[in-house]
């Protein structure tokens, strides 16, 4: 009878444990620092639990939108763990912005390729105000087309990503959202990559010391990436009709 309530406590124990963990384990969080016109935008994690926390990645990224309409980026991306209930501050992005222009701030945390936490700011001079917007961003409502992240480690990842934004500038085409190349160790002298978009992993492989490897696989890659958009654009113009 003891021993059974000894392994039914241990097993509430991890059930609640694993609950804890299933939530969201981290915070994030941009902070604006400004003198006159120039902005530091720095990205910022903490680490909610008394574990420790790893294999997350981070995509911080600022969009400026001048007075004429045009606009320019500036991004960074990495990996980062965190001891338990450590606070880290990820990168720091300088911008400045003049009046009559736009800035839009994100900051994405992902684990596993899957988005886990988020936040945004936005700077407007005309009005004089730094706005949170918070939770309710998405990669969808950035307002910019066509944007490559690359986070990757060795040559052949480089090579990769040089390879498939070539074919990419060679189509002319403007991708709606935001495609991500990332690389991860694997076994030996051999790297995963990965090309994800909007949270799904459309291709991955295992890379090899061959260019023309990394070449045909930049263009498979590449391939798989138009067919998602090409079906995407079917599927938004379907429900769009469906409302009519």
């Amino acid at each position: 009878m003891f021993l059974w309530i000894f392994f039914l406590s241990i097993n509430m124990f991890q059930s609640q444990l694993q609950a804890q963990q299933q939530q969201v384990a981290i915070s994030a969080k941009l902070s604006v620092h400004s003198a006159d016109n120039l902005f530091d935008i720095e990205g910022i994690v903490t680490n909610k639990t008394l574990t420790y926390q790893s294999e997350y990645s981070y995509l911080l990224f600022v969009l400026k939108k001048s007075s004429k309409g045009n606009y320019s980026k500036n991004s960074q991306s990495g990996e980062f763990s965190l001891a338990p209930e450590q606070k880290k501050s990820l990168a720091t992005l300088k911008i400045n912005v003049e009046k009559g222009e736009n800035c839009k701030a994100y900051l994405f945390i992902r684990k596993d390729n899957a988005l886990v936490v988020k936040d945004s700011v936005s700077i407007n001079l005309r009005d004089q105000e730094i706005e949170e917007t918070g939770k309710e961003v998405d990669e969808s409502e950035i307002g910019i087309k066509g944007l490559v992240v690359e986070n990757t480690k060795t040559k052949p990842g480089r090579d990769f990503y040089d390879y498939y934004y070539q074919d990419y500038l060679s189509s002319q085409i403007k991708f709606p959202f935001i495609v991500r190349i990332s690389e991860k160790p694997g076994r030996g002298r051999s790297s995963q990559i990965s090309v994800i978009v909007e949270d799904r992993v459309l291709y991955r492989f295992m890379t090899r010391p061959s260019d023309e490897y990394i070449q045909m696989n930049a263009e498979r890659a590449f391939a798989y990436t138009y067919s998602y958009y090409t079906k995407r654009a079917f599927l938004f113009l379907s429900n769009k009709n469906k409302k009519y």
